[in-house]
């Protein structure tokens, strides 16, 4: 079936819901309006209001609830409208939810997913195009996925929502329907922790994820016509890192361009800067090089596309970076 990422999350609910009673949807306007992305559409129809959940606009008792649903030996699915409204649920998510487990020496697991639209490029209202995932990937306890196509979208959701971990699921808005891409109907899962190259290439490694992977690939699509040809991978988890993936691609191409839209200070590329740097130092021909977003609040609509990583603005770092 030829799918956008949307209609790939939707489905995966609806198999998974089907096949195991335990998982259940909750989060604000997710049943009567099928979602504010209309991600979560036909699931009250299917499986009514007692796994399909309207909840108050209240985040922190959507993950509270989930937590203790989870507790109970349930598998919800809690749906945050957009990232920047996550915050409000930092305490219950950092302080419980990531906690438990370690808290009850196993006794407790908390298997939920937190599932939130992130990142910029749609022209959005303010708190709507937040990319603050590297507050996640510190956090102990949580494992931090963010699908880039359709079929890994499915794959990984379907694969969250087994684990026995809590797992922030960022979901990039502006891919949601950029494309569609041969999505097979039956279950499957897509590893956690496990990065993949999309694009195989040399001398240089592009180290991306989400909605820069397009924009990762527009580039070397770019710079190909000056004979640069790097690799692309796309980590898909973000907490667990696949380290190896990463330093096997640099080790062999020697040169490292990162990019993220989030700010760029304490941002995820410079974790993955400083573990190459200490594990690939003498393998590489070229400072590390970042293409990220400014350190500043993601502007409204006019000001965004000088705010967003752009194929151009990565292509001029690849060049750079070759050269150097």
């Amino acid at each position: 079936m030829m799918l956008n990422m949307v209609q790939a999350l939707n489905q995966a609910m609806h198999q998974e819901m089907e096949k195991d009673p335990r998982v259940l949807a909750l989060g604000e306007d997710i049943a009567v309006d099928g979602g504010v992305f209309r991600l979560t559409e036909g699931l009250l129809e299917k499986f009514g209001p007692e796994r399909v959940i309207d909840t108050p606009l209240a985040e922190s008792t959507i993950v509270g609830a989930s937590i203790g649903m989870a507790v109970a030996g349930l598998r919800p699915i809690a749906e945050i409208q957009f990232m920047g409204f996550i915050y409000l649920a930092m305490n219950q998510i950092i302080a419980h939810a990531a906690r438990l487990r370690n808290r009850s020496r196993g006794r407790f697991t908390v298997p939920i997913v937190i599932r939130t639209p992130y990142g910029a490029g749609v022209k959005a209202l303010e708190h709507h195009s937040e990319s603050t995932e590297a507050l996640f990937c510190q956090i102990p306890g949580l494992k931090v996925v963010v699908p880039s196509t359709p079929y890994d979208a499915k794959g990984l959701l379907i694969a969250s929502i087994r684990d026995n971990d809590p797992i922030i699921f960022l979901e990039p808005t502006r891919l949601y329907r950029a494309g569609r891409q041969e999505v097979p109907e039956e279950l499957y899962e897509v590893p956690l922790g496990k990065a993949k190259i999309v694009r195989e290439g040399e001398r240089v490694t592009i180290v991306a994820w989400g909605a820069m992977i397009p924009v990762a690939q527009q580039a070397a699509e770019i710079v190909g016509k000056d004979g640069i040809f790097p690799e692309v991978i796309d980590l898909r988890t973000l907490s667990p890192l696949d380290r190896e993936t990463v330093l096997e691609s640099v080790r062999r191409n020697g040169r490292l361009l990162i990019v993220q839209e989030a700010p760029k200070t304490c941002g995820l590329g410079a974790e993955i800067a400083a573990f190459v740097a200490e594990r690939a130092m003498f393998n590489l021909e070229a400072p590390v090089l970042r293409i990220t977003g400014p350190d500043i609040t993601v502007p409204l609509a006019k000001g965004e596309d000088y705010y967003y990583p752009s194929p151009e603005r990565v292509a001029l770092g690849l060049k750079k970076i070759v050269e150097s």
